[in-house]
């Protein structure tokens, strides 16, 4: 029997770990992910037209059923469309941010719930409330840090009670948990998000939470923002997918809040909702004063800071 020595067997290891790096790296698992999503919107599209399929066949008037297998197909075309577009602008951000894993360490002792980012400060019983119209009815968003803590994946964290009311009507009510490290960059840990239609809750869709079925924390704002720096905001593939640039650092901001100078401005967008962008501006001090939709051309100015 030819045995190894122990040298032999650990050099062994080392050539093997260092190939398997290289061979990860080559493969670009930014794009590997973003193919794995796709796969997974078309069997959920797949799984969709079939059940559309079986309920047709249970119609009895032949042309109701016929119209029910047309609309069948096209909403599975309409649906396989959509799963391309968002390989797309999963491979636009694969492209900004290079082909390595997703994977940030995090250590619970580099973090604290004092968080006094300049451009993203969440002092304990702050409200930032936000309004325009939209075509959808008029917004008002009231943001609220919040003296509750929650432990994420060993982080403690500060909680944000984040709510949307649509002409008058509670439509979003969110539980957002953020923490500040060391350094000062905020991180963003995850979120429990109601969508309402009528009072009644309709999606819970956006939910997650760092350390729960391999979702990852991101950056929701740098220690030291930089024109070019692009990163991720949170991850969880097919649920929580946003990102963020840093387009300028001298902006100047008015809103009935006040006039604001110097101000970040960063541009989001996400794998999700292929096409969508906002960019957001924030002051030193306060935190974000401005949000403007550029797709449907929505803007949300801060309007009032209670509490600070």
């Amino acid at each position: 029997m030819n045995r190894q020595s122990p040298l032999k067997r650990a050099l062994f290891a080392v050539v093997l770990a260092g190939a398997t790096a290289a061979i990860a790296e080559a493969a670009n698992v930014c794009q590997m992910t973003s193919q794995d999503g796709l796969n997974s919107c078309k069997k959920s599209a797949q799984s969709d037209y079939w059940t559309a399929i079986g309920m047709c066949a249970n119609i009895s008037d032949l042309q109701s059923q016929q119209a029910c297998n047309r609309k069948a197909k096209s909403d599975y075309q309409d649906a396989i469309t959509s799963c391309q577009d968002q390989f797309t602008s999963r491979n636009q951000v694969c492209e900004r941010l290079g082909g390595g894993p997703y994977n940030p360490t995090i250590d619970p002792a580099n973090f604290t719930t004092n968080i006094d980012n300049p451009y993203f400060p969440l002092k304990p019983g702050t409200t930032y409330i936000y309004e325009g119209p939209t075509s959808g009815g008029f917004i008002r968003n009231t943001f609220v840090v919040t003296t509750n803590t929650k432990l994420i994946d060993g982080v403690t964290c500060v909680e944000v009670h984040d709510q949307v009311f649509t002409d008058g009507e509670l439509s979003e009510d969110t539980l957002d948990w953020f923490a500040q490290d060391k350094e000062g960059n905020v991180w963003y840990f995850g979120e429990d998000s109601d969508e309402l239609v009528n009072g009644r809750v309709s999606s819970l869709g956006g939910s997650w939470q760092a350390g729960v079925n391999g979702a990852s924390p991101g950056i929701v704002m740098e220690a030291h923002p930089k024109v070019g720096d692009f990163y991720r905001q949170e991850f969880l593939l097919n649920t929580a997918e946003d990102s963020a640039g840093v387009l300028d650092l001298n902006q100047t901001v008015t809103v009935p809040a006040g006039t604001f100078r110097h101000c970040l401005e960063t541009a989001e967008v996400t794998g999700l909702e292929p096409g969508a962008l906002e960019h957001k501006f924030y002051a030193k001090g306060i935190g974000n004063v401005l949000t403007v939709d550029l797709v449907t051309g929505d803007t949300f100015p801060l309007v009032q800071i209670e509490g600070n």
